[in-house]
């Protein structure tokens, strides 16, 4: 086995525990940072909703970059430096008109970067023998330990230095990434004809229906959760740990459905998971205190970690592996995205207009419709159903995707 292989790994499970904790910020301190400057509800939300739409467009392009020049390395260095250089910018601004500009372009910088450490972690793994969850997982670390961290530093500085600390974090990424190997970008390009050999299986698309119903509710409390804490008093430190509760409750669940998930069918897990969001998003409404609801975090696992895993498993068995990242595609379209862009707008407004009881039973309506949606797929399904096979014309450029 190749030495250089070995080394690259722990580089690159540093990356991923250090990228996580920009996203840590954007989720979790960037509303904060926004409600310091004493934007309203629904222009907090519009400034969130943004996100998911630029990530629809920034994620093919810089992907396209990266493929046609054949580098993943500098493109990584020029997203980072614009991170950097855009948040230096978010730090100065206080006018909304000018943050909706900025956070723009900072997007645009911002999304591309997971997916793009996804393939490295993907290929270093494959030539050093290693599996892919063993460099993952780092991220989920990550995230908890910023998660922590963060809130314990925005507590002794304040939230307005939240854009400095992601200049810090995004810096030391991208001195990691100095000294990583540079890859070729093997990315999988969307089959515009798999999209309608995928879209004509009737199972694939209640699936997706389930999914962005399930969505909207997630998107929702992603927006607006460190919004909640804060209106109940809670401190950056506090917010913290409700982010390590969630992203730690993961952890074991990922594992443990990796090894034993195979044993129970996917729609009895989905029909669970999505309980457990409307059941986590119930405890919220009904929360008295920050604290209430960061103990109702460590639900997270059992509903988003059920989630995840289960509905990648259903997936990979939907949709065969030659259209694998046209399946892909549609499945980020509908839980992050699409979602995302009208949970955000309209999320805001709902909100502001209701109240938190109100705006979180909405949540719980979307994850029941979700539970409705997949019970009853259960219950009426035929024989599961299979994509034609991709023409011999077309295998081999099969072949020259990444498994």
């Amino acid at each position: 086995m190749n030495n250089s292989n070995q080394s690259e790994i722990p580089r690159l499970r540093a990356f991923n525990f250090t990228i996580f904790g920009t996203s840590v910020l954007v989720a979790s301190y960037f509303p904060l940072f926004y409600a310091g400057l004493g934007f309203s509800k629904s222009q907090i939300g519009l400034l969130y909703a943004l996100g998911p739409m630029i990530s629809i467009v920034a994620n093919l392009l810089w992907s396209i970059a990266s493929d046609k020049f054949r580098t993943i390395k500098k493109i990584m260095l020029i997203l980072l430096l614009g991170e950097i250089i855009m948040s230096a910018v978010l730090s100065i601004s206080t006018s909304f008109s000018v943050i909706v500009l900025v956070i723009t372009i900072f997007y645009f910088f911002f999304y591309p970067v997971f997916p793009l450490s996804d393939t490295l972690a993907i290929n270093a793994a494959k030539r050093a023998n290693k599996s892919f969850i063993t460099i993952r997982i780092f991220g989920s670390i990550g995230y908890a330990f910023f998660a922590l961290f963060i809130g314990y530093l925005l507590s002794f500085l304040g939230s307005s230095r939240t854009m400095w600390v992601t200049i810090g974090i995004a810096g030391i990424a991208l001195l990691i990434t100095l000294f990583m190997k540079d890859q070729s970008a093997p990315v999988a390009k969307m089959d515009m004809s798999g999209i309608w050999r995928i879209l004509k299986q009737k199972e694939l698309l209640w699936f997706f229906g389930c999914v962005f119903s399930l969505a909207i509710a997630v998107r929702m409390n992603d927006a607006f959760l460190t919004v909640t804490l804060n209106d109940l008093g809670a401190s950056e430190d506090m917010i913290g740990w409700s982010q390590l509760a969630s992203s730690l409750s993961e952890v074991p669940i990922f594992l443990l459905l990796s090894i034993y998930g195979e044993k129970i069918k996917e729609l009895p897990l989905l029909i669970f998971a999505s309980l457990m969001f409307a059941t986590r998003f119930l405890l919220v409404s009904l929360a008295d205190s920050a604290l209430d609801i960061i103990l109702v975090q460590t639900l997270h696992s059992l509903s988003f970690g059920v989630f995840y895993v289960t509905s990648i498993r259903m997936l990979t068995r939907l949709v065969p592996d030659e259209y694998r990242a046209t399946g892909m595609a549609l499945f980020t379209i509908a839980w992050s995205s699409a979602s995302g862009l009208l949970s955000g707008t309209f999320g805001g407004m709902a909100f502001e207009q209701f109240g938190r009881e109100r705006f979180y039973m909405i949540a719980v309506g979307f994850a029941l419709l979700a539970c409705i949606g997949f019970a009853s797929r259960y219950m009426i399904r035929g024989p599961r159903p299979t994509i034609a096979p991709v023409p011999a014309a077309h295998e081999a450029e099969r072949k020259d995707l990444p498994e």
